[in-house]
């Protein structure tokens, strides 16, 4: 397909290049401490070196979020949690409970886990039906799609889902599967879903120069927990 062959040509001149623009991309970074054995140490950490970085937002677990509320009281810095987290498949009753939770807390932005399993089923309908209703409550809503266990034509049926249905992101990975983000991968979404929608890259983006090629491939948001 001519979206897939324009993907992998650009990520291809991305991933050659050795002189990369200063770009600064604080602003476009998700900082995420997501790992199930974080303590509460461990949290205040986090939010220390994202308040002295001023990172966009902090993605933290829903447990977390009126800790990180209470954190940064009077800081300009987004608070972003995950739903659905990290398979997808919890049934959309339940993915609204989580919603509704995280809306009584304070959430700014949500990061949800598509049903991949109806999705990889072909059950598209019960798809959009899940990212519209949930979109209806809560519109700073970024999908995961996974990219890693779904195929190319896959990636962009998915794509258009979530952008057909109310969301304001579709995000490549939890960084829970096999792996998570890269170049084609980002440069693919981007040509589906066009210049003026949201682009997240997420998982296994540890250092600037892979955070900066993901921008230039068409990311406009960075999900990493390696910011420092």
């Amino acid at each position: 397909m001519e979206l897939i062959e324009l993907a992998h040509k650009k990520a291809n001149e991305i991933g050659k290049l050795s002189k990369l623009p200063d770009i600064q991309i604080n602003h476009l970074i998700d900082y995420t401490l997501l790992k199930p054995d974080a303590t509460y140490e461990d949290l205040e950490n986090f939010i220390i070196n994202a308040i002295n970085k001023n990172y966009y937002s902090v993605c933290v677990n829903p447990f977390f979020v009126p800790k990180v509320r209470e954190l940064l009281e009077g800081k300009n810095i987004k608070i972003c949690s995950v739903v659905g987290f990290p398979l997808g498949a919890l049934p959309l009753k339940l993915k609204l409970s989580e919603v509704e939770w995280l809306l009584d807390n304070g959430i700014d932005e949500i990061d949800m886990v598509m049903n991949i399993s109806a999705f990889k089923s072909k059950d598209y309908k019960l798809v959009e039906l899940e990212i519209n209703e949930i979109s209806k409550i809560f519109k700073n809503l970024k999908i995961i799609i996974e990219t890693c266990l779904l195929t190319d034509e896959e990636k962009i049926i998915a794509c258009k889902i979530v952008k057909d249905s109310g969301a304001m992101f579709v995000k490549t990975s939890t960084g829970f599967s096999k792996y998570g983000a890269t170049l084609f991968d980002v440069a693919l979404l981007r040509e589906v879903v066009g210049k003026d929608f949201g682009v997240k890259a997420s998982g296994g983006i540890r250092d600037k120069e892979t955070a900066v090629k993901m921008i230039l491939a068409g990311a406009n948001r960075i999900g990493t927990s390696s910011a420092i």
